[in-house]
């Protein structure tokens, strides 16, 4: 009996003691509200809508259509001849009849050409990671170009001019009755890069590129229209991520031509080529989504190919890219060893451009230049990395170049609002900050995002306005302005910095699945 109390006192005091480890962000209590904010006006977006359809459902694991068999079409699963001509017949045999499965059965498959998807409900399917190999083996006149394009065909209807500044974290915005807008339209809310909104961000003689252009900033969806009031509301399904002002001419348009219920799944990928070849060719990607929303591409890994025997390079340059798209979730995929790390837009091995709400999440990169990226022009926000793994990001600048320097993960061009890194682990690091002139005049490249309880490696966090480093585990921390450079050059104040050493016991672990927890607990009421 004796031995039981104590035992039974060993527990509770254990029980006590984890309890006094454990802590919350001061940002983030136990009854948070997307409203919150502290004394200085600091808070945290929701980022629970990130992913495919907002997080709401799971990925489906059963695709409507028919299954259409690669082999049975022509495609030579030994790798021996060109599968090109017969992986696309398939695929539009596929389109032809609805949508459907393109589905590719174990074996090793070399394409001399593209592939192209320009429909939706298209998955192209392997048999699993090692399984099923595609080696691409294009090389001249690929510049910009994608092995496998999933790619819709965006337009933009009227300009619907805000009629009261859109409020940042809303999902309210206001216009004019005398709209076409209804229910369940794919909507874009953005305005002018104007010379204000430049002066603001105190990007003067920076911003170069896009100033006077109207820039399309969050894509959402309608979820309701109040005509009752007026002005007219339109409810989206997302909140703003930052403040939209008539003073940019900020406005609302239609969008339509987006691909859904897309995939890529359950095979391995490379396209390799003879190293002096691959620095010929710029930003070249295996994999694109462009104008897609509600889609995923789920176990994917890169491999060496077999083309190039003497390397061990998995891909020519980039790996799996996504611009102008939505809602998409990009889960347990692996891209590794660039073989072109060079300036230009080369080596960027998940690159996210122009998207909103997109889920990254238990992915690894490995020796890529920027493994991890949200890359080019204004218009990225509410994206997701969850627990993904980064390592060897390094920059050269010739194929004979043996140092190189480091690179790291980074936000890179323009402005990206209200992202999350959560639960990463850096081998190298994660970069951002003002880079000035480089990129075509990038300048101030993040603001109001949040690293939230990462481990390892160096996080340099100079955002525009309030950025977030919360829980750290075995990391560098940079945030103050004597440490910075040019980086943090009017980014003040210098970024919230909390618990940094602590993210062992950071409760919760992840803020992205408790977000996402707490709001589909209230949709589910």
């Amino acid at each position: 009996m004796r031995i039981f109390f104590c035992l039974l006192s060993l527990f509770v005091v254990t029980g006590l003691f984890a309890q006094e480890r454990s802590w919350r962000s001061q940002l983030y209590p136990d009854n948070w509200k997307p409203e919150q904010r502290d004394s200085e006006g600091r808070f945290l977006h929701d980022f629970s809508y990130a992913g495919y359809k907002n997080g709401e459902v799971s990925l489906p694991s059963f695709v409507p259509g028919e299954i259409h068999n690669v082999v049975e079409m022509g495609a030579d699963n030994l790798g021996q001849s060109d599968s090109t001509l017969a992986i696309q017949q398939t695929i539009d045999l596929a389109i032809q009849n609805g949508g459907g499965v393109v589905f590719l059965p174990s074996g090793l498959y070399r394409l001399d050409g593209l592939l192209k998807v320009r429909s939706s409900n298209v998955v192209i399917r392997g048999e699993g990671i090692g399984k099923t190999k595609v080696f691409f083996t294009k090389v001249t006149g690929m510049s910009f170009q994608n092995h496998i394009t999933f790619q819709g065909h965006l337009r933009e209807g009227k300009d619907i001019p805000l009629v009261v500044d859109g409020v940042n974290t809303s999902q309210e915005v206001f216009v004019s009755s005398d709209n076409d807008l209804k229910v369940g339209d794919d909507v874009v809310v953005g305005w002018v890069i104007s010379d204000e909104f430049v002066q603001e961000h105190q990007m003067t003689g920076t911003w170069k590129t896009f100033n006077g252009k109207w820039k399309p900033f969050f894509r959402r969806r309608v979820v309701a229209i109040d005509t009752n009031v007026h002005p007219c509301r339109i409810t989206l399904d997302v909140p703003l991520r930052y403040p939209a002002k008539l003073r940019d001419k900020a406005s609302i348009r239609k969008e339509s031509g987006y691909l859904e219920n897309c995939a890529v799944e359950f095979l391995s990928v490379s396209n390799t080529v003879e190293r002096k070849d691959a620095w010929k060719e710029r930003q070249i990607h295996v994999i694109s989504f462009q104008g897609v929303k509600n889609s995923w591409i789920r176990e994917v890994k890169s491999f060496p190919s077999p083309y190039v025997k003497k390397d061990k390079f998995h891909l020519q340059s980039g790996g799996i890219h996504l611009v102008t798209s939505k809602t998409v979730t990009v889960t347990d995929c692996h891209m590794e060893r660039a073989q072109n790390r060079g300036e230009g837009g080369n080596g960027y091995l998940f690159e996210i451009s122009r998207c909103s709400e997109i889920l990254t999440r238990d992915c690894t990169a490995i020796a890529g230049r920027h493994n991890f990226i949200l890359n080019w022009d204004f218009g990225t926000s509410g994206c997701v990395f969850l627990r993904c793994f980064s390592e060897k990001s390094w920059a050269f600048f010739a194929s004979y170049d043996p140092i190189g320097k480091p690179a790291f993960c980074d936000y890179h061009h323009s402005l990206a609002m209200a992202c999350l890194v959560d639960q990463c682990h850096l081998k190298d690091g994660w970069y951002g900050g003002n880079r000035g002139h480089w990129s075509s005049g990038a300048g101030h490249s993040v603001t109001q995002s949040v690293f939230w309880n990462n481990q390892g490696g160096i996080i340099s966090s100079w955002q525009f306005g309030w950025g977030y480093v919360v829980g750290t585990k075995n990391t560098t921390v940079l945030t103050g302005m004597f440490l910075s450079g040019t980086a943090g050059e009017g980014t003040e104040p210098e970024d919230y910095r909390e618990g940094i050493g602590k993210g062992d016991s950071l409760s919760p672990a992840s803020l992205y699945e408790d977000q996402l927890r707490k709001r589909l607990k209230q949709i589910h009421k």
